[in-house]
């Protein structure tokens, strides 16, 4: 159904294109025709050659794929230093996506991705998502590793638009990374756009695009960083530039340049030399420990799409679209049944604040400094425990922290 692109002679990464073959591009000649430019297509229900097979959820959790980034950062006692770690950490997580031009899928309300991380320090990590509105779309996570002083706090309102030849997907919402034993030190992240490019006529690229940022006010400094999407006839694909700034006079201190899938330089301000700040091929990516399928509720991620991942992977899609088609009516079906009985959805791991702001539920009353405390405490709100769990040996993680060789087991079976 889909042909491999090769971006390599012309500056960049192949992974990153896909030529659809006649019948496919039919397909989605089809739906295209029936859009407009600036429609929004959250609505737009797409073929499922277009989709990844896992959902936006667990997506998120590619910016978990490098701990040890932030753990560093975390102990360091310079604010500059601790900054562009943190800045590091924010880079490293964009190089994980699927070959071709792919999709996530869209969580339902209530859908739910959990797992763990154990690394090889001793610490662990606990890490939940649900979808906590539908219309508008709003995916809020938490990712807390108390024993490391390290909590990650968003959410992601993505707003998909048609723009002709290409897809928009703009990736609203906030992101916080805290350090806790730093007087509640916060980070507050922005996301870069993301772009289909050719789906109406020519090679079929997926790019990050726009500027976004990383700022510490504590620090007063910012990352003002630029994804580049290619140019028609020059440029690369996957092209990053940034400066680090002292926010409150301007005074760039330090320049950021590269390509987020695979190098990317650092260099002082006025400075020639380049030093390499990130390599993904020496990046080892950390697994997650996530429950059996068979151990899921019915409305966390990988058993709610399992029948559908399982035929996008046989590459049948003709099942995928079925089974897609199931989930999606039986979401319609319990919206009209709420709107019926009067009743509002209520998210089950998170609070609204602020308006429409979404916060843990835990959050609030858990003592980051009493780290085991509060470890055992998100545990329990997380994943309570289960009436009898199988004790399964995780394999020892790849050099994430230090010499992985001494992992304890855990009660939730490795998935990747």
């Amino acid at each position: 159904m889909l042909g491999r692109g090769n971006a390599n002679a012309e500056g960049g990464d192949p992974d990153c294109t896909e030529v659809l073959e006649d019948n496919s591009r039919s397909i989605l000649m089809g739906i295209i025709s029936q859009l407009r430019k600036d429609m929004d297509l959250h609505r737009v229900t797409l073929p499922t050659f277009v989709l990844e097979p896992r959902s936006m959820l667990e997506r998120v959790t590619d910016f978990m794929s490098h701990p040890e980034l932030l753990i560093e950062a975390s102990t360091k006692t310079d604010p500059l230093v601790r900054f562009l770690d943190v800045v590091r950490y924010f880079l490293s997580g964009w190089h994980i996506k699927p070959k071709g031009v792919k999709k996530p899928y869209n969580p339902v309300l209530g859908e739910i991705f959990r797992c763990k991380y154990k690394y090889s320090n001793g610490t662990e990590a606990t890490y939940v998502a649900e979808q906590v509105s539908h219309h508008p779309p709003i995916s809020a996570y938490y990712y807390g590793s108390p024993e490391n002083g390290v909590y990650i706090q968003g959410d992601l309102r993505p707003k998909s638009r048609f723009l002709g030849n290409s897809a928009a997907t703009l990736m609203e919402g906030e992101n916080h990374i805290i350090f806790t034993h730093l007087h509640n030190e916060r980070y507050d992240i922005t996301m870069p756009n993301v772009y289909a490019r050719g789906i109406l006529f020519g090679k079929m690229v997926l790019e990050l695009g726009d500027s976004c940022v990383v700022r510490c006010r504590t620090s007063d400094l910012v990352c003002e960083l630029d994804f580049k999407t290619k140019g028609f006839f020059s440029g690369q694909y996957n092209s990053v530039s940034g400066k680090v700034k002292k926010e409150s006079t301007g005074e760039v201190l330090y320049e950021i340049s590269g390509q987020w899938s695979s190098e990317i330089y650092i260099k002082m301000a006025k400075a020639s030399n380049k030093t390499l700040f990130f390599d993904v091929k020496s990046s080892a990516i950390h697994p997650k420990v996530v429950r059996d399928i068979d151990e899921q509720e019915p409305l966390e991620s990988r058993r709610l799409w399992s029948k559908v991942t399982s035929a996008i992977l046989k590459d049948d899609m003709d099942t995928a679209t079925e089974e897609k088609t199931l989930i999606e009516d039986k979401q319609r079906e319990e919206t009209k049944l709420r709107e019926a009985e009067g009743r509002e959805f209520s998210p089950r791991f998170f609070n609204v604040i602020y308006g429409d702001q979404y916060e843990f539920k835990g959050i609030s009353g858990f003592d980051y400094q009493n780290k085991m405390k509060a470890k055992s405490e998100l545990e329990n709100v997380v994943f309570p425990p289960l009436p009898s769990a199988t004790q399964t040996a995780e394999p020892s993680p790849s050099n994430s922290i230090k010499n992985a060789n001494n992992v304890s087991k855990t009660a939730f079976p490795i998935a990747y």
